[in-house]
């Protein structure tokens, strides 16, 4: 009986846990759909980079990329804040991947063609909330316009 309650209120930290690829998959993503709702105008342009990114960053197909798009829409729908998605990717990433995610990040804010201050305003957070400084900022934002 004892050993019962002790598995019921056993605390989370007792068990080894997996990162979650999809739910980090989701969670990068849900962070260029809030960049692509700022302007209050999501172009096509931009959830195709947003899918674009994905087949690149987690090495899935294109339909996968389709479905964790759907899935990242309805979460940022139903987000409260970024931290809910800076805090995972903060869990499962290093600083490397994190700048890479940034990149991608800026890429879709290039997708229309222009940046405007709310979208570079919002992109500075989510940096500042995934731990980047500033040249690591800048470097993101340097080779993703490089590769428009």
């Amino acid at each position: 009986m004892i050993e019962r309650l002790k598995s019921l209120f056993g605390s989370p930290q007792d068990e080894p846990t997996q990162p979650d690829k999809h739910q980090l998959a989701i969670a990068a993503t849900a962070l260029m759909v809030q960049l692509s709702r700022i302007d209050n105008e999501q172009d096509e342009e931009e959830l195709k980079t947003i899918v674009d990114c994905a087949v690149k960053a987690h090495q899935v197909t294109r339909e996968e990329a389709e479905e964790i798009l759907q899935d990242a829409l309805s979460h940022a729908d139903d987000a409260t804040s970024l931290y809910e998605f800076t805090g995972q990717i903060n869990e499962q990433l290093n600083q490397d991947e994190k700048q890479v995610l940034l990149e991608s990040i800026w890429r879709v804010a290039f997708a229309d063609g222009r940046i405007d201050k709310y979208e570079e305003h919002l992109i500075r957070r989510m940096a500042d909330l995934m731990h980047l400084n500033h040249r690591e900022f800048m470097q993101a934002r340097h080779r993703a316009e490089g590769t428009e």
